[in-house]
């Protein structure tokens, strides 16, 4: 087989943008550093290795894999960890010990995260948007409202069109007596799922009321508690 030689235009234009960088191999032999700091990310040279290094202990650690799969094969051991931990917290969470919980989908969004750089992403939102929702509920129940509203905001920034992040941003905001930003953060999550049921604090009727007048169209009183 004869390979061509290359087209003179398109290897002028790779070698136009190749610069040459100075970089080291750390001890373990996978590790890429810059050589004048020895660091993965240097913001003095200008390199990032982080996630190229993070593939490279991957490989390194499953000699067997030649190369990385496809991106639609998720690794089972890793989900079910993550789910077996979230039903953890599950349990903690409806037997009203919020801190054994919280500690629980703490630990599972430790192992959603964790999943190898070739997999789609879709996978690890789904399932950190999930721990981390049940984990603002818990935090909720706790009366720690600004971690509460802390994990709805991230809910929001990983999977913004699921209504329940916009829900917990809600009951955190009630809590923490910003009656006028739950209201609107009820919208943007009826904005994204309308025919879902909209619910608020009973044990604040003042937010009732204010809910009442955007959400009178609602299939299921607005009043009910906004649960897990």
């Amino acid at each position: 087989m004869v390979i061509p030689p290359p087209d003179p235009a398109l290897q002028a234009v790779i070698e136009a943008d190749f610069r040459p960088v100075s970089l080291t191999v750390a001890p373990d032999n996978v590790t890429l550093l810059c050589e004048p700091h020895k660091l993965e990310k240097c913001s003095s040279c200008d390199l990032d290795y982080v996630n190229l290094n993070r593939l490279a202990k991957i490989l390194a650690a499953n000699p067997n894999l030649k190369a990385p799969p496809p991106g639609n094969v998720v690794s089972k051991n890793l989900s079910q960890a993550v789910n077996n931990t979230k039903e953890e917290g599950n349990n903690f969470y409806k037997m009203h010990k919020h801190k054994e919980a919280i500690g629980r989908y703490t630990m599972a969004a430790s192992i959603a995260v964790q999943r190898p750089p070739w997999e789609s992403n879709q996978f690890m939102r789904e399932e950190l948007s999930t721990v981390v929702s049940n984990r603002s509920a818990s935090f909720c129940e706790a009366q720690d409202y600004i971690s509460a509203l802390a994990d709805a905001e991230t809910v929001i920034a990983i999977r913004r069109n699921w209504s329940k992040g916009h829900f917990r941003k809600a009951k955190a905001l009630v809590g923490l007596g910003a009656l006028g930003e739950a209201v609107e953060a009820l919208q943007v999550g009826l904005a994204f799922e309308p025919n879902n049921a909209v619910r608020c604090l009973s044990a604040v009727p003042s937010s009732a009321r204010i809910c009442s007048k955007h959400f009178s169209r609602s299939s299921v009183p607005f009043w009910q508690i906004l649960k897990k």
